[in-house]
């Protein structure tokens, strides 16, 4: 014969504790999707730094060849300085969470202007 235990003060306790921990696991699983998509966005950015600061080098639109590659929604800045080239690539991050602020990544790549190649310009 099985005796049963009786119910005591822990009926429900799972469900209080489901209650509370549900909402801090959401925000946990949404900051960890945002770090993700900011962590993609930042390599996208340093790609197209890296492809608009090796366009001007050689005398092509180092503009143009960032727009291409950026992230939507990037910025590119190239700035000839003598004998270097920097660019920068600035790229706003979506949060998943509707009121949360913006965030933005950058990427910066400086170059060396080729010898023989025409003028650097951005």
């Amino acid at each position: 014969m099985s005796r049963r235990r009786p119910a005591g003060r822990d009926r429900g306790s799972f469900t209080a504790e489901l209650a509370a921990g549900l909402p801090a696991l959401l925000l946990l699983l949404l900051a960890g999707l945002t770090a993700v998509d900011a962590v993609t966005t930042k390599a996208a950015c340093l790609d197209a730094a890296r492809e608009a600061a090796l366009a001007a080098s050689r005398g092509e639109s180092g503009t143009a060849a960032g727009v291409r590659i950026a992230p939507p929604g990037a910025d590119v800045s190239v700035t000839v300085d003598g004998d270097r080239v920097t660019v920068t690539v600035r790229a706003p991050v979506r949060t998943l969470g509707a009121r949360l602020p913006r965030i933005t990544v950058a990427a910066t790549t400086v170059a060396a202007v080729e010898p023989g190649s025409p003028a650097a310009h951005p």
